[in-house]
């Protein structure tokens, strides 16, 4: 599919925001990799997405994106409309009551550190999702044995009608990396309750959690994150390792020698080259111990060749 030629702008209703074509993708995302957006909307604010949604035909893709940290965005690029929040969905508020409310664009470390300088205890997690609220809310992002569930007290969003719905804690549906929400919702807001802390040790916390992160995950690559989630009761790193995948090459896309749960591109890679890695582990993973490894990762997107893989 060629989406150079797309004239699916000239049907979308007029914004306030940016509505851009055949827009690239690869650079917002962490692997730098993959085809473009036949359309990308940079809404200005909430009403902006609403009145977007509520007006844009129903047979249209939706599909939003944070950073990119957690996503792969296939080599033929995504069919439809992609939404990328901007700064006015970036905020990050300290209320009364250790509360803290942020936008879905809000990095999870600036929600961490806001939290931090309130002496507000019990975020220090975020620090360690290299990621945007948005994501977390939608995959229940966790780091360092708490989870967006351990925290959330409601969430704000936008459904594919453009009715502004909010949800609770229990609204949610959470379950290990995992939301019941349906991915018609896109999440605008949440909000968040910590304790009273001492934010001396809060910061010696958020440190911890940094130079853990540095010393055993290839943060400094292009790379996407954890790339499977753990089993019940194992890790997958560990299974990886096992299976004789640590080091393991396809293309330009390779297994970490530092963890071998995180792919990465060494330069030349296509998002083809790192899926079908990721396949090659589970595939060995599979033969060498029985476990079904199930992606982490968020794939996206068309391969070059037109098939949603």
């Amino acid at each position: 599919m060629s989406m150079v030629t797309s004239h699916l702008i000239d049907g979308l209703p007029e914004v306030r925001g940016q509505l851009i074509p055949d827009a690239p993708l690869a650079p917002l995302t962490w692997f730098r990799v993959g085809g473009p957006a036949e359309v990308l909307f940079r809404p200005v604010d909430v009403d902006d997405l609403a009145a977007f949604l509520s007006e844009c035909p129903s047979d249209v893709p939706v599909t939003v994106v944070g950073v990119g940290s957690n996503l792969l965005v296939r080599d033929g690029g995504v069919p439809g409309v992609v939404i990328r929040m901007g700064k006015t969905f970036g905020s990050v508020e300290v209320l009364p009551r250790e509360q803290v409310r942020a936008g879905t664009a809000a990095l999870d470390m600036a929600v961490a550190r806001t939290a931090m300088e309130a002496g507000i205890a019990g975020l220090e997690f975020f620090r360690g999702i290299p990621g945007t609220i948005g994501g977390a809310l939608r995959m229940n992002g966790g780091a360092y044995e708490k989870e967006t569930k351990d925290v959330l007290v409601s969430a704000n969003g936008v459904a594919r009608t453009g009715e502004k719905v909010t949800f609770s804690l229990a609204d949610m549906g959470y379950s290990y990396r995992h939301s019941g929400v349906s991915t018609d919702v896109f999440f605008t807001s949440a909000l968040f309750q910590g304790a009273v802390g001492v934010r001396d040790d809060i910061e010696a916390r958020m440190n911890a959690i940094t130079e853990r992160r540095e010393t055993t995950q290839p943060i400094r690559t292009r790379t996407g994150g954890s790339t499977f989630k753990n089993p019940e009761g194992q890790k997958s790193w560990q299974l990886i390792d096992a299976a004789g995948c640590r080091g393991l090459k396809r293309g330009g896309a390779q297994v970490s020698e530092k963890h071998c749960n995180f792919l990465i591109n060494t330069g030349t890679a296509t998002a083809n080259d790192i899926e079908a890695l990721g396949e090659d582990v589970r595939a060995r993973v599979k033969e060498t111990s029985g476990v079904t490894l199930e992606w982490e990762i968020r794939r996206i997107g068309v391969t070059s060749e037109g098939q949603k893989a």
